[in-house]
């Protein structure tokens, strides 16, 4: 991305010019800055299969979130090889009304929708009027269009005062997976929707990117918030410990595995969640969640993202003083995928 701007990355080695090298070898860890370069087409064995194999397990999506004190909205555009789909909902953290809730599948293979292969591309969805765009548009920016009969969201984020997060590693069944994420990034714009409209001036963005070759069969948890000095990023499942890292004063950190108390029987309860390198603690307290059980017989997804609000601390390192945590704003995902 041509004239983001530079930041401190001595918590992580600077992010390579290509992930996937000249000698077909990707190169694995965790990075600071955005990643390109990923062109599994040119991995080399062991790493390396078919054509048809790739299409099958090539899976990408581009996820953004959006959070005021009065708004949190969450979009994703999702190529699953064979098919697409988006999703998308608003809630108001006032009166704890979800505003809007939708999702709308593609035409069959990638008719209907593109993912970029990394954060510096463009990923849109249209169909029966539906359409997003998430579009970068210079300087480290990028704009998200939403129309459709529920909601619209015209919104501008850039300007991130920390780096990216890039993280790269093998996966069990499947075989590379590279995740872009960012931390919180000063957000401006505008979300409508059937009863009112709200202003995001002043908010925080996150966005997710990711694209791997998975296994047939995918689950796993995750949990994400952000301001914009401090945030966290943490999954524990397909990808293990890969993309856990913590966002603080400009910086971004690793962090260890991370492990996610919940009674799956009611996910509206409490989640307690930590990681086993003694550098976060929090409690995450639900206010709401989207849900969606799906069974296409050649596939299926069982999928809850509640949203709400995070309380505990954080650190960089075990030895650096803890970092509170104050009903910090974002999500939790519990998700299993046969894709």
């Amino acid at each position: 991305m041509n004239g983001a701007p530079s930041f401190d990355v001595a918590a992580l080695p600077p992010a390579p010019p290509a992930i996937v090298g000249p000698d077909g070898v990707p190169l694995l860890g965790r990075f600071a800055g955005p990643a390109q370069g990923l062109d599994w087409a040119r991995l080399a064995p062991p790493h390396a299969h078919s054509a048809l194999w790739r299409r099958l397990h090539h899976k990408r999506w581009h996820y953004v979130a959006l959070v005021t004190e009065k708004i949190f909205c969450a979009v994703a555009i999702v190529d699953l090889g064979w098919m697409t789909t988006c999703f998308g909902y608003a809630f108001d953290r006032g009166d704890g009304d979800m505003m809007a809730n939708f999702s709308q599948d593609g035409l069959p293979g990638r008719m209907s929708a593109t993912v970029a292969d990394d954060a510096s591309g463009a990923s849109r969805f249209g169909r029966q009027g539906t359409h997003i765009d998430i579009v970068p548009i210079g300087e480290g920016s990028w704009e998200l269009t939403v129309r459709c009969p529920w909601l619209e969201i015209d919104a501008r984020f850039g300007g991130a005062p920390a780096p990216l997060l890039a993280a790269t590693g093998l996966v069990r069944g499947g075989a590379v997976h590279a995740t872009q994420k960012s931390g919180g990034i000063p957000l401006s714009g505008e979300v409508r929707t059937w009863r009112d409209d709200y202003a995001l001036d002043g908010g925080v963005a996150s966005f997710d990117h990711s694209n791997g070759l998975l296994a047939r069969e995918t689950s796993w948890r995750w949990a994400s918030a952000h301001a914009l000095d401090i945030g966290f990023n943490l999954q524990a499942g397909y990808f293990g410990a890969c993309e856990n890292a913590v966002w603080l004063d400009g910086a971004v950190y690793p962090l260890g595995p991370a492990r996610f108390i919940v009674d799956r029987k009611d996910i509206m309860q409490p989640w307690h969640i930590f990681t086993e390198d003694d550098c976060l603690d929090v409690i995450f307290t639900p206010e709401a969640a989207r849900r969606e059980t799906r069974n296409l017989r050649i596939a299926a997804s069982r999928y809850v993202q509640p949203l709400g609000t995070f309380t505990g601390w954080v650190r960089a390192t075990p030895d650096a003083p803890k970092r509170i945590v104050d009903t910090l704003p974002g999500v939790t995902e519990d998700h299993f995928a046969r894709w």
